[in-house]
């Protein structure tokens, strides 16, 4: 009877080594496997779309931001400007067949996104299906410029497509100013006319805001006379301090900025989105 009370606890010690063991070797496998699972999904994440590349540092000298007006039509061209990899900053047209897509593409891949607001012209440009028109009414005015937002979901800021008659309607902008103010938005003025008031009108609003301040780069469209209009950007923002510049996503203009952002950087000047240079 002694014998076999003394060997039953050496027995159970023995059990509970052996499940010890075991439970040893399968947290070891399960460690092993959560470890090569981490590493595929870090290797399938380092393979998505790099973005634009940012300076590492603020800038200590002039600045140069440059918008892309009139997408929303050409999946292909906004593919060409993200090729690009640079800050640039991309206006798109309300109620186009890409326009959310582009704009959701590019605000997932680290690009700034603008709605590119339709407003009436003085001359015979064709108008887009719904602008902002003088003599509005405040209701007609707020329904169409949430209805445009919400097709350019990503849009932090906004800027006017034409507009050489809406922009010179004091009350009219005075209107969408306090909207843009209540949504959060900041306002680039394209200076379709020298009697625009929209720039002043954001002022008063308390609206972020800025304008173009050098001529646009395509008026004409051949690559050489683009070229030329972005060298004088590059020297505006030198003489000013900062510089914003308006193109188009035309052949022309992105083959001028394919050979001209390298030397944007190498003469001084640094490239970024326009929403660092509003105030």
């Amino acid at each position: 009877m002694a014998r076999k009370k003394s060997g039953t606890p050496h027995a159970i010690f023995f059990f509970l080594g052996v499940c010890a063991a075991g439970l040893a070797v399968w947290v070891t496998g399960c460690d092993k496997l959560t470890s090569k699972f981490r590493s595929l999904t870090r290797s399938h994440t380092t393979k998505e779309r790099t973005g634009p590349r940012k300076p590492q540092h603020a800038a200590a000298g002039p600045q140069l931001a440059i918008i892309l007006d009139d997408l929303g039509s050409d999946s292909g061209a906004a593919e060409a400007i993200f090729a690009f990899h640079k800050p640039l900053t991309l206006s798109v047209l309300p109620f186009h067949a890409h326009s959310a897509e582009i704009a959701e593409e590019a605000k997932s891949n680290g690009y700034e996104v603008m709605l590119h607001l339709p407003m009436q012209a003085v001359g015979n440009e064709t108008p887009e299906a719904q602008q902002l028109y003088s003599g509005m009414s405040e209701s007609d005015l707020r329904r169409t410029v949430e209805e445009m937002l919400k097709s350019v979901p990503a849009a932090s800021g906004v800027n006017n497509h034409e507009g050489s008659l809406a922009t010179t309607d004091e009350k009219l902008m005075t209107e969408l100013m306090l909207l843009l103010k209540q949504r959060g938005l900041f306002f680039i003025d394209s200076r379709t006319t020298v009697a625009t008031v929209a720039f002043d009108s954001a002022e008063k609003a308390g609206v972020r805001r800025g304008f173009r301040n050098v001529p646009f780069l395509d008026d004409v469209q051949q690559a050489p006379a683009i070229e030329k209009q972005l060298e004088l950007a590059i020297q505006g923002a030198k003489e000013k301090g900062w510089a914003i510049a308006i193109g188009h996503p035309h052949p022309e203009t992105l083959q001028a900025l394919k050979v001209m952002l390298p030397r944007v950087e190498a003469q001084g000047v640094q490239l970024v989105f326009v929403s660092e240079v509003v105030r």
